[in-house]
């Protein structure tokens, strides 16, 4: 692995609140390339039921600062919190934003993941390309244990917009979506843009570890009822009816992704993890740390289940179809469809 001196100048913008235990495999794994990896901690007014004070009460600012102490020795890591509640997660965006010194911003959550050789990847890219105003990413979203994925049109279709290019007069302009604006005004995403289709077409994925353990979940969801955060896509709407009935049991085994509108079903995991990931179940595993995992023998009969194997074969070659033609009203009508029978 080379020296971060060698790589492009990658500053990382983290906005957590309660990320454990995530926060110091995800430092680790983006640390050899990063020119700085800035952490802005806590949470808005909406999230009080998790941040009474406005800050983590899990042991991520516990996390972060002995990080810092014991793990940063080239002293990459600022950690930027408010004395209480942030207005929202713009303000908390455009705080790493402000302070940023890198060539490029690259936006992370706490549980995101990339694997060291597509980092290597991106790092050429853009080595070689430095015309590129930034990329985008397609997603793997782990559920219940990294053995296990959940996949629909939806995660297909919907891009991740995490790296932009960075400089002078360079603003955030907004965390949904992710938008940067260059030094004319322009917005990046509309210049010499790398969508998820170019950077999946290399390789490089995301891998999403969203939904993987059980109080993770709760309170992603407990928050997301709160909000008008992604109505559009019918994420907040039902999201905690979603999580008793689909994800703490298999109630709906082909609603599985908390963007709970689309069709959804599980699929077994045969690849790759990001390095740090794989180290950190094996310290759940052999008890360092201590997190409620699921209990997924439901998991295991459903993928041993014939029926679903088949009915989840339709869906992948109906969604992989749609990938190539603009389809979109048929996918309405079958996801529709598909609901109906599952409720029977």
């Amino acid at each position: 692995m080379k020296s971060s001196k060698e790589y492009p100048r990658l500053s990382f913008g983290i906005i957590v609140l309660n990320g454990e235990p995530f926060t110091k495999y995800c430092l680790r794994q983006i640390y050899p390339y990063a020119h700085e990896i800035i952490v802005v901690e806590g949470g808005s007014l909406k999230a009080v039921d998790e941040a009474p004070h406005g800050h983590s009460t899990d042991g991520t600012i516990e996390a972060l600062w002995e990080f810092k102490e014991t793990e940063d020795p080239e002293n990459k890591l600022k950690i930027i919190t408010s004395a209480g509640f942030w207005s929202e997660k713009d303000e908390q965006s455009q705080a790493y934003a402000r302070v940023a010194t890198g060539d490029y911003l690259w936006q992370i959550d706490i549980d995101e993941f990339y694997t060291h050789a597509d980092m290597e990847k991106i790092c050429r890219l853009l080595c070689l390309h430095p015309e590129i105003a930034g990329m985008s990413f397609q997603q793997t979203t782990f559920w219940g244990s990294p053995d296990f994925y959940c996949d629909n049109y939806f995660l297909r279709s919907f891009e991740y917009h995490r790296l932009f290019k960075w400089g002078k007069g360079f603003w955030y302009i907004s965390h949904r979506p992710p938008t940067v604006y260059n030094d004319k005004g322009e917005d990046l995403r509309k210049l010499n843009w790398w969508n998820a289709q170019n950077t999946f077409s290399q390789g490089i994925s995301l891998y999403h570890y969203s939904l993987l353990f059980p109080d993770q979940v709760r309170k992603k969801c407990s928050y997301y009822a709160r909000t008008s955060e992604i109505t559009e896509k019918g994420f907040n709407k039902g999201i905690e009816k979603w999580m008793r009935n689909c994800y703490f049991r298999l109630g709906n085994p082909f609603r599985v992704h908390n963007v709970h509108r689309y069709i959804s079903w599980l699929c077994q995991y045969k690849g790759v993890h990001p390095e740090q990931v794989v180290k950190l179940w094996e310290d759940i595993r052999k008890g360092k740390i201590n997190v409620n995992i699921r209990d997924n023998a439901d998991v295991e009969r459903l993928m041993a289940n014939p029926l679903y194997q088949r009915a989840a074969a339709v869906c992948n070659a109906w969604a992989t179809i749609l990938e190539k033609t603009p389809l979109h009203n048929l996918w309405k009508l079958w996801n529709g469809f598909i609901y109906k029978v599952a409720k029977i």
